[in-house]
């Protein structure tokens, strides 16, 4: 296939392209140029890439179809983020058979009523960004159900992997939270430390997105959760790390606006980000449909990236004693 990346040197793209190269696809990757991917291989070598404004283009009506002028069998879009965006490349794509994979996340569901919530579970959105997200699934899967464009949602929780901080078990970005449990000092979490978090392995996604694409119309007019396994509470998350560096974890607990005050306001934003959405959800549908089978466990994947972090100086801590293998939790 003619394959055409969207926002390709990115998280997942970084990982998805040189496995689509690997395929045997051709892969046009697109991207504003301002960054290599964060893991370089020589597949990326065998990619024709194409350096785009995407916010620019859109603004002037011009993306969708310069997406079209591509004729690529499939399109995977992992940089869209309002329904203005997708409604143009809709228009753009309507009339061929190209396959549209749209990277959505698992903010659509906010609030859950039960855990783990599925696909069809309710859609309590809120923020910007989850309502955002949640339009644009809406406007596709519906779009494709009524025989339009031929589309396909993946929803990834919290990416994780090499070359950028990932969520940590107070909930934020913070970097020192990994510091302090290495080193056993103290660290205090929002409440009882109960609230979920639920990641996934960009590689992960990058499978997801691959399967997809093999699985053609029986992806098609469907969302898909693309997540590890399991979700983590915030306090068992910190106690597994503490213990990779031989440690037990100096936690203590304390309302949300003491942690605020403490973790500063742009940390404590983020954490209430994640604890009010607090997310656990089910892979099943993705695994039955697309063969989805995540090779990292949440701990596993967020370990990748600690690893990488005091590889690349970002943090100080000892080497870690244990590290949990992709397939282990």
């Amino acid at each position: 296939m003619r394959v055409a990346v969207i926002g390709a040197t990115g998280h997942i793209g970084s990982f998805l392209v040189p496995r689509l190269v690997a395929a045997g696809h051709e892969v046009i990757a697109l991207s504003r140029g301002a960054r290599e991917p964060y893991v370089r291989q020589p597949a990326w070598d065998r990619v024709r890439r194409i350096a785009v404004d995407r916010a620019a283009e859109d603004r002037a009506g011009v993306f969708g179809a310069r997406i079209a002028a591509l004729h690529a069998d499939a399109v995977v879009d992992l940089l869209c983020f309002t329904t203005d965006s997708a409604a143009q490349l809709l228009a753009a794509l309507r009339g061929s058979e190209t396959l549209l994979l749209h990277c959505g996340t698992i903010w659509v569901h906010g609030h859950a009523t039960v855990v783990p919530a599925t696909e069809e579970s309710p859609r309590n959105a809120f923020g910007e960004y989850g309502i955002a997200k949640a339009a644009i699934e809406k406007l596709l899967i519906d779009d494709a159900r009524a025989g339009g464009v031929r589309s396909a949602v993946l929803h990834p929780g919290h990416i994780s992997g090499p070359g950028w901080a990932v969520v940590n078990p107070a909930g934020n970005l913070d970097l020192r939270v990994w510091e302090k449990l290495a080193a056993g000092e103290p660290l205090v979490l929002p409440n009882f430390g109960l609230e979920t978090v639920h990641h996934v392995h960009a590689d992960d996604v990058a499978q997801a997105f691959e399967r997809a694409l093999a699985a053609g119309d029986a992806a098609v007019g469907e969302s898909f959760h693309v997540v590890s396994d399991g979700a983590l509470t915030l306090r068992g998350f910190a106690e597994s790390v503490a213990g990779w560096f031989g440690r037990g974890a100096n936690l203590a607990f304390a309302p949300f606006e003491e942690f605020a005050a403490l973790a500063g306001e742009e940390h404590a934003a983020i954490t209430l980000d994640h604890i009010g959405h607090s997310p656990s959800v089910s892979n099943a549908k993705a695994r039955s449909v697309l063969g989805f089978t995540p090779r990292y466990s949440s701990l596993a994947a967020a370990a990748e990236a600690v690893r990488w972090l005091a590889g690349n100086g970002q943090i100080a801590v000892p080497e870690m004693r244990t590290f949990p293998a992709p397939g282990e939790a």
